[in-house]
């Protein structure tokens, strides 16, 4: 590779597993408590909001007692080390990836950390817990909710996302599903534009057969291998 190589890398649930958040379809994890509709949709959130914060308190809470594991670390060390361009888009809204130290982070679905004005639009940095009567520090009003994006909801990022697929020389994708779009179409894009593309998966996906390699196991092992072997 040589400077003008980008390598784009999509991480999901799966990669933060292994430091004890747990992913959407993890039997008896915090998923299991909510239903959905209740807590990751803007209607949810209209119907009941003191719902809505109870639980992403609770994963505020669970997500800073979490560290970064030896994936998150191996990715870091990829972006200071390797002479191409290293993206990170992460389908994640934990913080896992910074505290690591990567530096390029797309979080495409927001950030657990991050609060949101429903009415202005102003973000700030969230508190440890939020309540329906939480005021915004820009308007005063108290119209507080997650900064993370729902079902129904535009992700962040996506023409900056495109534009580095289009560029990409190799594309991985980590711990992800390959299920949920607009994230689901990332492999093909990026092939189409002549990318190398990898999966890391604890096992094979529905869509492993769009990617020219599959490595199977806990992303604690084939990241840091992978990443090893980039920079051998």
């Amino acid at each position: 590779m040589d400077k003008m190589d980008k390598i784009v890398i999509l991480t999901g649930a799966g990669i933060s597993a292994e430091s004890g958040l747990g992913t959407f379809r993890d039997k008896g994890g915090i998923w299991t408590r909510y239903a959905v509709e209740d807590v990751a949709t803007p209607e949810g959130y209209a119907r009941n909001p003191a719902l809505v914060h109870e639980f992403y308190n609770a994963r505020r809470v669970q997500a800073a007692a979490a560290a970064p594991n030896a994936a998150h670390h191996a990715l870091a060390e990829l972006e200071r080390a390797h002479a191409a361009q290293v993206v990170l888009v992460t389908q994640n809204v934990d913080d896992l990836h910074h505290r690591a130290g990567s530096r390029k982070v797309l979080q495409m679905h927001g950030a657990l950390r991050g609060a949101l004005c429903h009415l202005c639009g102003h973000r700030w940095p969230a508190p440890p817990e939020m309540t329906p009567e939480t005021p915004c520090p820009a308007c005063a009003r108290p119209a507080a909710r997650p900064d993370v994006v729902w079902f129904g909801e535009y992700p962040h990022y996506l023409d900056e996302i495109a534009a580095h697929l289009a560029e990409a020389t190799v594309f991985a994708a980590i711990g992800t599903s390959g299920q949920v779009y607009p994230a689901a179409a990332y492999v093909e894009e990026a092939r189409s534009a002549g990318a190398e593309t990898v999966e890391m998966s604890l096992e094979p996906t529905a869509v492993s057969h769009l990617f020219d390699r599959c490595l199977t196991g806990p992303a604690t092992r084939t990241v840091p291998s992978w990443v090893a072997a980039l920079l051998a």
